[in-house]
């Protein structure tokens, strides 16, 4: 009998187990909140105009979504994850922050006046409450599942998928309720004014703030100093908060504080800098595959052949191709699941030699060990799946490998 076809133990039986209740108990809560809201929305602008700002939402969601996935393009996270986090965003996130920022606009109200409720709602309590409710599924994901979070990179992806399932949540409210005030209207009233400024302008806005804690955990999972594990994440989570008390206050208060001087000044300086940030975690994610690859080709994990394409993007791109070319879909995801399995065992590799995996490392390299035999038997079994590695063209001099 083989490795792969030993049974599962019964700890690891238990642990699927729970997993399995628990998603079943997560999504009757998560699909309960969001039918709470859908009423909430339907009952405040009406039916139709949460059907036009759910349309109209879907086009920055869409593009915000597809900007995480390209930045998780070396190690995909978990397809179930990513859509938790985001339905926990979307739906037990938002109507928890929903629930206490009314609460404290009528407490506003009551003490301080029609005014006051708006700057204690908008500038005081959404920041604060906003931010912990979506910090909340990346730094369960990092306690509780910490085999899934790697690194900075992985803690980017998380916060902010979870911060996009809130700003799409907010985005249906926020587009029906121009709908219901002046229709489509121009680029000056109704829906057509909400989405330049919410889809146009500030797209990655939540996903930004939020971001500020996912790079806190990220930095906390890849360490071994205590301090940094503790104030990382706390630092992090102060940061988002202070950028959403700026970013709401300009768009409030207005007066001294010009929304735009805040925009233009400090949001998209802190996006440029992102996005250096993404650019550079991810070269330093190719790095550390490229160093794992030699070691697994000479334990006789992978083919030599195969490690020049399993070191870029391109590679992997142009390997992927050519199996879908020649080999059909079937055998494309074969190869697509044998690359993932390589990049998460090199991961695990590079954190066990680090001293930032855990306790029960041993074990989980022989989980993604078995993983990567299993993967490797489904590519061999596409025919002219793994065939096609080593006839890759030479590359042409000077080109550089990248990160695609």
């Amino acid at each position: 009998m083989t490795t792969d076809e030993l049974p599962a133990e019964p700890a690891q039986q238990r642990r699927q187990q729970r997993a399995v209740i628990g998603s079943v108990i997560g999504l009757i809560l998560l699909g309960t909140c969001g039918l709470i809201l859908l009423g909430m929305a339907t009952s405040r602008v009406g039916l139709l105009a949460v059907l036009i700002g759910a349309g109209t939402a879907l086009v920055p969601v869409g593009f915000v979504m597809g900007a995480f996935l390209w930045i998780d393009r070396w190690e995909p996270e978990p397809t179930r994850l990513l859509l938790a986090a985001f339905l926990w965003g979307a739906c037990g996130a938002t109507i928890s922050a929903l629930l206490i920022n009314d609460s404290a606009r009528a407490v506003g109200d009551l003490l301080l006046g029609p005014s006051g409720g708006d700057f204690l709602s908008s500038v005081v309590s959404a920041p604060l409450v906003e931010e912990t409710a979506k910090a909340l599924f990346p730094l369960a994901l990092m306690l509780w599942r910490r085999h899934e979070f790697d690194g900075v990179v992985d803690g980017i992806v998380y916060a902010g998928v979870t911060a996009a399932g809130f700003a799409f949540t907010e985005n249906i409210f926020y587009f029906g309720q121009g709908f219901a005030q002046g229709g489509f209207g121009n680029a000056t009233s109704g829906v057509v004014a909400v989405f330049i400024l919410r889809g146009v302008l500030s797209p990655f806005a939540h996903p930004l703030f939020t971001a500020m804690t996912g790079i806190g955990l990220g930095l906390a999972a890849s360490s071994r100093r205590g301090a940094v594990r503790f104030f990382a994440p706390l630092l992090g989570f102060l940061l988002a908060i202070s950028l959403h008390v700026l970013w709401n206050a300009a768009a409030t208060l207005g007066g001294g504080l010009d929304f735009l001087d805040v925009y233009f000044l400090i949001m998209v300086p802190i996006f440029a800098g992102m996005i250096w940030l993404v650019v550079w975690q991810r070269r330093r994610e190719q790095r550390i595959v490229v160093g794992q690859l030699p070691v697994m080709a000479d334990a006789g994990w992978i083919a030599p052949s195969e490690v020049a394409l399993l070191a870029s993007m391109a590679g992997r791109r142009w390997w992927l191709g050519r199996v879908r070319q020649r080999a059909g879909e079937e055998a494309a995801r074969a190869v697509a699941g044998y690359q993932t399995a390589v990049t998460e065992l090199a991961f695990l590799r590079h954190r066990m030699a680090n001293g930032t995996c855990g306790g029960d490392s041993d074990r989980r390299h022989a989980e993604l060990l078995a993983t990567l035999h299993r993967a490797r038997a489904a590519a061999v079994n596409a025919p002219g799946a793994l065939g096609l590695a080593g006839n890759r063209p030479a590359r042409r001099p000077g080109r550089s490998q990248g990160t695609g």
